[in-house]
């Protein structure tokens, strides 16, 4: 990858982006979005808004049709595949509703194995995952595979192996849609730790609930834009869990620490 760019303000930058599919469908139409270092962000709309659209370009998985996507600084038209991967392993963690761990690995090779493309070797890959499981407070299931852990559990492997490396930006794709309320707050818990440890983290979600949850709700219908407070709305503290969490989950720990209790409930 080319040399490390000055540190800049935005780790995330769109300018008048489009995307149009095969058939002419319009999946964007001239969106600009912002994203300040810090900042915790839901880009939250209906199924068909183009939010899922929005994910895949932010995360270098696919290119725009017309405008300019910037990721930590980097065009990403400029770049070529191989350096657009580099750019999704040292900048890009990614969380999603499926939890995507290797069945027959422990907690700590899975987290260890998404540092495969840094070239880090294996002994400090797993040094990190080590220190990634205690950061989500599951330095106690380092060597538990996933059936023996409960959907929030797995969840929170998934996040420590996209935290893992330490990236300026986490994209956490419907992250709870899959749990049940006590799985999902804690989830919640941990997002609320990252972000004030410093993390950027942008949450896509049609749930309205967890879009309130985050400081900044970036609104988007039929491929627009059309609410944002603007950049660096989110570096405020997210507000309290959903009531449909706390309902049955109460509210997790003080940011720094999880919960000691473990999830009753895993995927539905």
């Amino acid at each position: 990858m080319s040399a490390p760019l000055p540190e800049q303000p935005y780790v995330v930058e769109l300018r008048e982006v489009t995307k149009v599919y095969r058939g002419g469908v319009r999946a964007l139409r001239g969106v600009d979005l912002l994203v300040e270092r810090g900042e915790l962000v839901a880009i939250a709309g209906p199924s068909g808004s183009g939010k899922s659209t929005l994910l895949h370009l932010i995360g270098t998985l696919d290119r725009p049709t017309t405008g300019t996507v910037r990721i930590a600084g980097y065009d990403v038209a400029g770049l070529p595949d191989r350096e657009l991967s580099a750019l999704r392993a040292r900048h890009l963690g990614f969380v999603f509703q499926q939890f995507h761990l290797a069945p027959g690995m422990s907690a700590l090779d899975n987290v260890a194995d998404g540092l495969l493309y840094t070239g880090t070797p294996l002994r400090t890959r797993r040094e990190r995952a080590a220190a990634a499981l205690e950061r989500v407070g599951l330095g106690h299931r380092l060597g538990h595979r996933p059936h023996q852990m409960s959907g929030g559990e797995q969840q929170r492997v998934a996040v420590a192996r996209a935290v893992a490396g330490d990236p300026p930006l986490l994209l956490a794709d419907e992250p709870t849609g899959n749990l049940d309320s006590a799985a999902g707050a804690e989830v919640l818990g941990v997002l609320r730790d990252l972000h004030a440890a410093g993390t950027t983290i942008a949450v896509i979600t049609h749930d309205p609930e967890i879009a309130e949850w985050c400081p900044r709700q970036v609104r988007v219908r039929d491929g627009r834009v059309v609410a944002d407070p603007g950049a660096g709305a989110g570096r405020r503290p997210p507000g309290p869990n959903p009531k449909a969490l706390e309902a049955r989950a109460g509210v997790p720990g003080p940011a720094g620490r999880v919960p000691a209790r473990e999830a009753t409930g895993g995927a539905r």
